[in-house]
């Protein structure tokens, strides 16, 4: 899964330690989920949107695999 959040957070002027802190989790987790090494859970990925004023899909992408069968 994708995400925008590393864009989303630097336009409104926010540290990845500020964010962590409003939303509760550790700087860390903020950095895993912008680099995509951690998808977040339902209830992460709600308070992150919430806390934009976001839908979660304008934060996240999913991207389906191609899943051919022949």
């Amino acid at each position: 899964m994708k995400n925008r959040l590393e864009e989303i957070r630097k336009a409104g002027g926010l540290k990845q330690e500020e964010l962590a802190s409003a939303l509760e989790v550790s700087r860390q987790t903020i950095g895993s989920l912008e680099n995509g090494r951690y998808n977040p859970s339902i209830v992460l990925a709600f308070r992150i949107a919430r806390y934009f004023g976001l839908s979660i899909e304008d934060i996240f992408i999913y991207e389906e695999e191609n899943s051919e069968t022949t």
